[in-house]
């Protein structure tokens, strides 16, 4: 089971720290930094947030030292993408390096800090791009599939239900949108983001299901359903995308 306790601050010098905090069942608290920067705190059911806060603070400058190293490391989005090794690329919030192997499997699969591909024919760049695109199009239905289901709840309570249809798909400007045939499109490029960002779009697509307009009274449901959206919104917009 996980709660989620919204957006927090911790003041560090002259910095101030915004946090993801969730409860979950655990038995330790955990921090996460992200490339984009934001941090996700994971803290056992029933923590004490003055103890959280706390530990944040301690582990301060370790943080602002990740958040820090991600900037000034930031790689550089070759366009065109060649599908080679040493290109960069991002996983649900994480920095992943492409690594192209020959291997008489072809797969392609997570191993560590890289993305691993192995492929019959390494110089074939296209086929690996093949490989590499139909990976994150799996990736993205399981992953959305379970973030969709970790949402709901949060609508359910005020009479919104599932969508008839979850749709898949690359967007240039959209990070979603919704229908009122109970329709949900979700960008595949959300598949590059932490999942908190992903719960946020997703959160915002269903509130669309009972009021179709960006009207107040759709912003004041949304802000029932994650009232930190805002704080969600500022760190997708920041996120990068590849």
């Amino acid at each position: 089971m996980k709660l989620l306790g919204g957006t927090r601050h911790v003041q560090y010098g002259t910095q101030v720290i915004d946090f993801e905090l969730i409860f979950t069942e655990r038995k330790t608290l955990g921090i996460h930094v992200y490339p984009d920067s934001t941090v996700v705190v994971h803290a056992p059911l029933g923590s004490d947030e003055d103890a959280i806060t706390s530990l944040v603070l301690k582990r301060a400058r370790w943080i602002t030292q990740h958040q820090r190293e991600f900037a000034q490391n930031a790689p550089e989005s070759p366009l065109p993408l060649q599908h080679v090794s040493g290109e960069a690329y991002r996983y649900l919030g994480r920095q992943l390096r492409l690594k192209v192997i020959e291997g008489t499997v072809e797969r392609v699969t997570l191993d560590g800090h890289y993305l691993l591909a192995e492929v019959r024919d390494p110089e074939d760049q296209a086929h690996s791009g093949e490989l590499i695109t139909r990976w994150f199009h799996r990736q993205a239905k399981r992953v959305f599939a379970e973030r969709l289901a970790q949402c709901l709840p949060r609508v359910e309570a005020v009479g919104i239900t599932p969508p008839e249809q979850l749709t898949i798909c690359d967007m240039k400007t959209r990070w979603g949108s919704c229908s009122p045939k109970k329709r949900t499109l979700l960008n595949i490029r959300l598949i590059h983001v932490a999942p908190h960002l992903i719960d946020y779009v997703i959160v915002h697509e269903l509130c669309h299901l009972k009021e179709l307009n960006h009207s107040a009274a759709y912003y004041a449901l949304l802000d029932k359903v994650m009232p930190d959206w805002r704080e969600r919104r500022e760190a997708l917009n920041r996120a990068e995308l590849r």
